[in-house]
């Protein structure tokens, strides 16, 4: 269960089987949440003695007005800013609840007043529109305000669904989320506002998740340890696969370079490179594993294609006349291919039968390109872009970014939960792309190699930026992506 995600509409069916087939009311589950959201402020924040609680008018904010009396009934000064009259239902009976304890509600056109912990239960999962007039200025003056902000199940502004910021949207340190996972809090911009995630299923039996639908799962390492057995001590380079890497145009043997090591990196027996015959000295002396070959034209190409099983196509390849022909070339030869960067560029130029296992990689402007559509399009629900990118090109598809998502043609969708923001340099993507190439060689399916070699990629950069950020190149991932690969290799 911890690694399924839910859009809202399926935690809402999750909540209504709660109430309807295991007799658990509305306000009992709302009490809960109040409780879970109490125990993560204590346990993050114990010396708090100040709280001021920004409660909606929906059920969020109930959860908030439960949580405020909470808080003062354990000691703590607790003061509430409401955004509107809470609506009806539990949320009402919430809030007499607050108002019974004789809890004073402040003016919402206040600036907000001093706290050692501000909550935010302006908003859940059911906002669809961006936030406008009084929600929006309580929102930023949140934003500007230096003291941590513990969320309720979604920061506010931030879709549930997609993980786009609606407006203005709450920079919460922790979200304390309920019942099951929000896929859109995985991805996007919803990694900038969550902060700390913390699941509180509040108390729901695993019985009630066993056959509720679900929409998407996080990458899970101990799922995909045993893709990679250990190897056989009779094994010989051809037993790991041959991959061709293809590009690296004028100025660009860089991303070629990346891209092949990156596939020996990961396990492949042997690696090769076709690219312009100016960058092939420069690849022999700084890495002489590689077989970098000068290429002119298809005739050339040929004889390389017929000696790989798999080949990475993209990397600075460029779009002029040689990187067209090349890219036909590669295509037509029907191998098992990863898809990048340029590769993207001409694909979205010309109508191809892409070979049967492909991976693609875009990034959000190369699937803008792929869908006909811009950036913003592809932000506002990337989950509905990675399926259909997967979907009309028959292909496994990797949509890159913070909270990396991997497609299947047939819908369905892994959520990469690992990362960070020094890995916003150029060459990231040609070793992704080499990752998975070299995975493919080794005999996985597009589906796992894709899955696995986002996974690789990710926490290899994690690792490589315990010594900073700022400042992580791609070849720094090379040492980690090689232990790692052996490390998950003997989980077997």
């Amino acid at each position: 269960m911890g690694t399924r995600l839910y859009t809202a509409a399926q935690v809402r069916e999750l909540d209504r089987c709660a109430i309807t087939t295991l007799g658990i009311s509305a306000h009992v589950l709302m009490q809960r949440a109040a409780a879970a959201a109490w125990r993560a402020l204590r346990a993050r924040w114990p010396h708090a003695r100040r709280v001021v609680v920004l409660c909606g008018s929906g059920n969020n904010g109930g959860d908030g007005y439960l949580l405020a009396c909470i808080a003062r009934d354990a000691g703590v000064q607790a003061s509430v800013i409401a955004l509107a009259p809470s609506a009806s239902g539990d949320a009402e009976r919430a809030c007499a609840q607050w108002r019974n304890a004789r809890g004073a509600i402040l003016d919402i056109d206040e600036t907000l007043p001093e706290a050692d912990v501000y909550v935010d239960a302006l908003f859940g999962t059911g906002l669809t529109r961006p936030v406008e007039g009084a929600a929006r200025n309580l929102i930023e003056q949140l934003n500007a305000n230096r003291q941590p902000v513990l969320a309720l199940d979604v920061p506010s502004g931030i879709s549930a669904d997609s993980g786009e910021a609606l407006g203005a949207a709450v920079r919460a340190t922790t979200t304390v989320t309920f019942v099951a996972h929000k896929r859109g809090l995985f991805t996007g911009a919803a990694s900038q506002h969550c902060g700390e995630l913390v699941l509180d299923t509040l108390g729901l039996p695993e019985s009630l998740y066993k056959d509720a639908v679900f929409d998407a799962r996080l990458l899970d390492m101990r799922r995909m340890a045993s893709w990679l057995p250990p190897r056989s001590r009779d094994a010989h380079k051809g037993s790991f696969g041959h991959v061709l890497a293809i590009g690296g145009d004028a100025g660009m043997g860089g991303a070629i370079r990346l891209c092949a090591e990156a596939a020996l990196r990961v396990g492949a027996g042997l690696v090769s490179i076709a690219t312009r015959a100016d960058n092939v000295a420069a690849i022999n002396a700084g890495r002489p594993e590689l077989m970098a070959h000068a290429v002119k034209d298809a005739l050339m190409l040929h004889p390389l294609l017929n000696h790989a099983q798999v080949i990475a196509l993209g990397p600075g390849l460029g779009k002029g006349e040689w990187s067209r022909v090349l890219w036909q070339s590669a295509i037509a030869a029907g191998r098992a291919t990863v898809i990048d960067a340029d590769g993207l560029n001409l694909l979205a130029r010309n109508v191809v039968h892409l070979p049967t296992h492909t991976v693609l990689t875009p990034h959000p402007g190369e699937a803008a390109r792929l869908l006909e559509c811009d950036t913003a399009a592809i932000a506002r629900d990337r989950y509905a872009a990675v399926r259909e990118i997967a979907q009309e090109y028959g292909s496994v598809t990797v949509l890159k970014g913070a909270g990396t998502l991997i497609a299947h043609p047939q819908g369905e969708v892994a959520v990469c939960p690992w990362g960070n923001p020094g890995m916003a340099s150029g060459g990231m993507g040609d070793v992704l792309t080499g990752i998975i190439a070299g995975l493919l060689a080794q005999g996985l399916n597009t589906w796992r190699a894709a899955r696995l070699g986002v996974a690789l990629h990710a926490q290899a950069g994690d690792a490589a930026a315990k010594q900073g950020e700022a400042g992580l190149i791609a070849s720094d991932l090379f040492a980690h992506l090689r232990v790692l690969r052996n490390a998950w290799g003997a989980d077997e």
